[in-house]
């Protein structure tokens, strides 16, 4: 396994010593693909991460049955709460609730989920590839996924659109796939964090504010 970091940031790892493995996963669909990362830097403004709201399924229009937008339900776990039909074609069953771990190996899940604690504590975007397990009489199944940060209606990070793009047969579903390497980049987004400011003192008998209530009342009416 070998690291090396270049420019923006960028750390890739990878886990197969297979190079052009690496060079045939990055190859898919990669106009496609790339459509789908300009699409995502449009969204961005004042070079922040794009609202959820901000995202328009026709913007991604080329790879709309492979997209899918997830939300972070605990570090470095997310939900499927959109998919395309290319997903529930890979797991032979209706994605959407389902975590994305899901289309993983038992044994790639944790390197998953170290990815996914980047995309959102950073902020970076994700791009795996990935190789599905081989089965007997199965013909060899690539892909590739790709993930960007996006912004809850609530204004935190805690979105993320992506797409699993892939090439053969998906064969007899579930498939699931390893990570043959991954590309974590991060992400500038002109945030500067305020300084903190000491909390005024308190007095020891004050008015309460017009928004505290003392009490709940339950009012009846005949």
């Amino acid at each position: 396994m070998s690291v090396t970091w270049g420019t923006g940031e960028q750390m890739i790892t990878d886990l197969t010593g297979a190079p052009g493995l690496a060079r045939h996963a990055q190859g898919l669909r990669a106009r496609d693909i790339e459509a789908f990362r300009r699409y995502w830097s449009r969204m961005r403004k004042s070079g922040d991460v794009p609202r959820r709201s901000d995202i328009d399924p026709r913007g991604i229009a080329p790879v709309l049955s492979e997209a899918f937008v997830a939300e972070r339900i605990a570090p470095g776990l997310v939900r499927l709460r959109i998919a395309g039909n290319h997903l529930n074609d890979l797991m032979g069953m209706e994605v959407r609730g389902m975590p994305l771990s899901s289309f993983l190996r038992p044994g790639d899940r944790d390197r998953l989920a170290e990815c996914l604690v980047d995309l959102f504590d950073r902020p970076a975007t994700l791009d795996l590839d990935l190789v599905a397990e081989r089965r007997m009489g199965s013909a060899p199944l690539t892909g590739r996924l790709v993930m960007m940060p996006l912004r809850s209606d609530l204004g935190d990070i805690s979105r993320a659109l992506g797409c699993l793009v892939t090439e053969g047969p998906c064969g007899l579903a579930p498939r699931r796939f390893a990570i043959s390497r991954s590309r974590i980049t991060g992400i500038d987004t002109g945030a500067v964090a305020e300084p903190e400011r000491p909390a005024p003192a308190l007095s020891a008998t004050r008015a309460p504010l017009m928004s505290e209530r003392p009490y709940l009342r339950l009012v009846t009416k005949d």
